[in-house]
């Protein structure tokens, strides 16, 4: 039997040994002696298929999927239009670098970008392999269009592991410890944060984090203002109204580039096609990855053409960035999410995840809060009666969730919040039951 002759994935959590299983654990073994010790993995169980909500590893178990790879399988694991987009590339060509010998999935990936993106205004596209390489390649044109040095991020923000975006990185533990000196000219600025900054409503929080910009840095040394519209991360903190609109005013007023980075929020995965959709911020630059090519690796900067067309010929590239199996997949990827209309079912999703997670909330005072929007929704887990992080229980209950065939992640600051990125063409069949577990796991955590 081929791979294409293998049934579709049997959607439902079915356990048939212990977790992780024999086969897993052997594999374990062979990882622990071939792989470096730097490279950590989530959950101790090796997948062997995937597809819509489903993780089947190599013993047979069936996980429930709340995480999307990292919100990469946005369109769910092996959709069938990336599939066979990407078979139909693959007996074509694989490869031969678009800045030798280009080739057209290049070209039309970046005109989807163009008119996808926030904004009507004449843009331009750049291809890359990962969302920190998109960041910094956002941050390289920033100061090839403006002349200046100075970048400002914002607390709790995460923006890849090149030295660059580490020092973008507010987290030091594990994503920094041990690898500085760090590049310089990255300033860091107050972000919006509810839950946490006694209900500083956002044009105030705004005003806080500018102001202390302009003491610090000063606008007429910055070359960007880079911030993810959902942190993700730093703990899913969307940052209260008014606070992304009033930073993207103050850099047009300063000829400061606003570059927002959607990589985790990107493709519909907050239920509308891009995070700053929402409030109708037009960033000048955006970052995409992660969910832009349905499980291939692809990112782009898009932006306004006169800040885009900014580096020299040959300043931007890479031998692999714009791959063409990975533009098929992207073009296939973004085909997926308009012809099933999968901004709406991010939007399901989401109320959903938020009825049933705040129902917990109101029955107990260790869910601290319950925040998101559409397919990116977070729990953030506290001692009881405070606001006071609760990393062992968030730890635990990650635990918990595993061993029942549950894939949750953890992210934060303060390592306290779970986060869940199910893909889109998950059931809510298998939510609710993903959720039960959850539940069932809080109530029986001390």
């Amino acid at each position: 039997m081929t791979l294409t002759d293998l049934p579709p994935v049997t959607q439902r959590r079915l356990l048939v040994s212990d977790l992780p299983g024999p086969r897993s654990r052997a594999l374990m073994e062979r990882k622990v002696g071939a792989v470096a010790a730097g490279v950590g993995t989530t959950l101790p169980v090796f997948a062997a298929r995937a597809g819509g909500g489903i993780v089947v590893d190599v013993d047979g178990n069936h996980l429930v999927d709340l995480g999307s790879g990292i919100a990469v399988t946005t369109v769910g694991a092996s959709a069938p239009r990336v599939v066979e987009a990407v078979r139909e590339q693959v007996t074509a060509f694989t490869h031969t670098c678009f800045m030798v010998t280009p080739y057209d999935g290049y070209v039309a990936v970046a005109e989807a970008l163009n008119r996808l993106t926030p904004g009507d205004h004449e843009k331009r596209t750049a291809l890359f392999n990962s969302g920190a390489e998109a960041v910094e390649n956002a941050v390289k044109i920033a100061r090839a269009h403006t002349g200046r040095d100075a970048v400002v991020v914002f607390d709790h923000a995460y923006h890849g592991r090149t030295n660059l975006t580490m020092a973008m990185t507010a987290k030091n533990m594990p994503y920094k410890h041990g690898f500085g000196p760090f590049a310089p000219e990255v300033y860091r600025a107050p972000v919006s944060y509810p839950f946490r900054d006694g209900g500083l409503d956002g044009a105030t929080a705004a005003a806080r984090a500018l102001g202390q910009i302009d003491k610090q840095v000063g606008a007429a040394n910055l070359a960007a203002v880079v911030i993810e519209p959902i942190q993700g991360e730093g703990g899913f903190i969307e940052p209260a109204p008014g606070f992304l609109p009033a930073l993207a005013a103050w850099c047009r007023e300063h000829g400061v580039v606003f570059v927002a980075d959607e990589v985790q929020t990107g493709f519909a995965r907050t239920g509308d096609l891009f995070a700053c959709d929402r409030e109708g911020v037009v960033p000048d630059l955006i970052a995409t990855a992660k969910g832009i090519a349905g499980g291939l690796p692809l990112s782009a900067v898009t932006g306004r053409a006169e800040i885009m067309d900014a580096p020299h010929v040959g300043g931007l590239g890479g031998t692999y960035g714009g791959n063409p199996l990975a533009c098929a997949a992207a073009l296939a990827a973004i085909e997926t999410i308009e012809a099933e209309g999968l901004v709406g079912r991010a939007r399901e999703i989401g109320t959903l995840m938020l009825e049933r997670l705040r129902s917990l909330q109101a029955r107990d005072p260790r869910v601290g809060d319950v925040r998101g929007r559409g397919a990116m929704v977070a729990v953030e887990l506290v001692e009881a009666g405070s606001d006071v992080p609760d990393p062992h229980l968030t730890k635990s209950l990650a635990t918990a969730a595993h061993q029942q065939g549950v894939i949750v992640l953890t992210c934060g600051t303060y390592g306290n919040v779970l986060r869940f990125l199910p893909p889109l063409s998950i059931s809510d069949e298998l939510l609710h039951d993903g959720l039960d577990v959850l539940e069932t796991a809080l109530g029986s955590a001390s």
